[in-house]
C-alpha cells in the first residue's frame, strides 16, 4: 500500500513537469529552465543521498564518463528537449508522444542489448506507435502520407529517443546508489549548461505564477519524485513499478481538463491506445519465458521528467 502511494505520487509530481514546464516556459528559455532547475534541486539531493544511501562520493566521481553521459543525455538533454517542445505543443499531447518511451526502449533494448522480443512487446509496440499516429494526424491516419509534423511534435520523439539513449546507457552502466547518482549527474547537468546560459543571458521568472513553478519543478519532480520512485522499488519489483508511469499521461489529462483547456477525441483515442501498447509490452507470460523481456520501468532509474 505504501509503495503504491508512493508511485502514485511520483507520477503525479511528474505530470506537473508537463503542465508548469509550459508555465515557466512561457517565460524562461528552455536551457535557462534547465539550469534553474537543477541548480535548485542539487543541495536537496546531496543532503537526501548522504542520509539515505551514505555514498563514497570518491568512488562515485571515478565513473564520471558514465555520470557525464548520462547528464548529457537524461538530466540535460531530454529536458531541455522537452521544454522546447512545450514551447509548441500541449502539456498532454507531449505526455502523449512520451507515454511511447517505454515501447521505444523495448526495441533499443532489442538492438543494443540484445533481449529477445516477446510476441507481447512486438504486439505493444505496434498499437503503441498507432496510438502516437493517432495522436500526431489528430486521427485522421489516411492523411499519414501527406503528415507534416510540427516542431513541438519533432522535438517531443527527440526527447523520446534521447531518453531511450538515457536508459540504454543506464543499464550499461555499473551499479551506483540512485539518489547520489541523481546529485552527481545534476552537478554535470549544471556545470555543462550554466556557462551557455549565461552567455546568451540566464532568464529569470518574471512573476509569481513562474517562480512558484519553477520552485515546483525543482523540489516535486527533480527530488520527491526520485526519492519515492526509490524507495517503492525497494519492496516492489521494478517491472511492477514501470507500469505506474502510465498515470504520468492520466494525470496531465486531468490537469488539462482542470485548468479548463479542451482534450479532443483523437487524442484520447491515441492515448488510450499509447497506454495499452505499453501495457502489453509490460506484460509477462505465465510460463517461464523463452525469451528476455525489457523492464518498461528502466530498473533503477528514475523517470527524470
Amino acid at each position: 500500500m505504501v509503495a503504491g502511494s508512493s508511485l502514485v505520487a511520483a507520477t503525479l509530481f511528474w505530470a506537473g513537469n508537463y503542465v508548469l514546464g509550459a508555465v515557466a516556459v512561457g517565460q524562461m528559455d528552455p536551457l535557462s529552465l534547465v539550469v534553474l532547475r537543477w541548480a535548485l534541486a542539487l543541495v536537496p539531493l546531496v543532503i537526501i543521498a548522504q542520509l539515505t544511501e551514505r555514498p563514497d562520493w570518491r568512488r562515485l566521481a571515478r565513473h564520471w564518463p558514465w555520470l557525464v553521459a548520462l547528464s548529457l543525455t537524461g538530466l540535460a538533454g531530454y529536458n531541455l528537449l522537452l521544454y522546447a517542445a512545450l514551447e509548441h505543443t500541449s502539456p498532454f499531447n507531449a505526455s502523449l508522444i512520451n507515454a511511447f518511451a517505454p515501447a521505444l526502449i523495448l526495441l533499443a533494448a532489442a538492438a543494443f542489448l540484445r533481449q529477445r522480443l516477446t510476441l507481447w512487446g512486438v504486439g505493444g509496440v505496434v498499437v503503441a506507435l498507432v496510438g502516437v499516429l493517432v495522436v500526431l494526424t489528430d486521427g485522421a491516419l489516411g492523411d499519414l502520407a501527406s503528415l507534416e509534423l510540427g516542431a513541438g511534435d519533432l522535438l517531443m520523439i527527440g526527447a523520446i529517443v534521447v531518453w531511450t539513449a538515457y536508459t540504454i546507457i543506464g543499464r550499461r552502466a555499473p551499479a551506483l546508489p540512485p539518489i547520489a547518482s541523481t546529485a552527481a549527474q545534476a552537478a554535470v547537468t549544471l556545470v555543462a549548461t550554466l556557462p551557455f546560459a549565461l552567455a546568451g543571458g540566464l532568464d529569470l521568472p518574471r512573476d509569481a505564477g513562474g517562480a512558484w513553478s519553477l520552485v515546483f519543478i525543482a523540489l516535486f519532480p527533480s527530488v520527491l519524485s526520485y526519492l519515492l520512485w526509490n524507495r517503492a522499488l525497494t519492496v516492489i519489483e521494478a517491472g511492477r513499478a514501470g507500469v505506474y508511469l502510465n498515470l504520468i499521461t492520466v494525470f496531465t489529462a486531468l490537469a488539462t481538463v482542470l485548468m479548463g483547456q479542451p482534450l479532443h477525441l483523437a487524442q484520447v483515442l491515441g492515448g488510450v491506445l499509447v497506454l495499452a501498447g505499453v501495457a502489453l509490452t509490460s506484460r509477462r507470460p505465465s510460463a517461464p519465458p523463452l525469451a528476455d523481456t525489457v523492464d518498461a520501468g528502466g530498473g533503477t532509474q528514475a523517470r527524470g521528467a
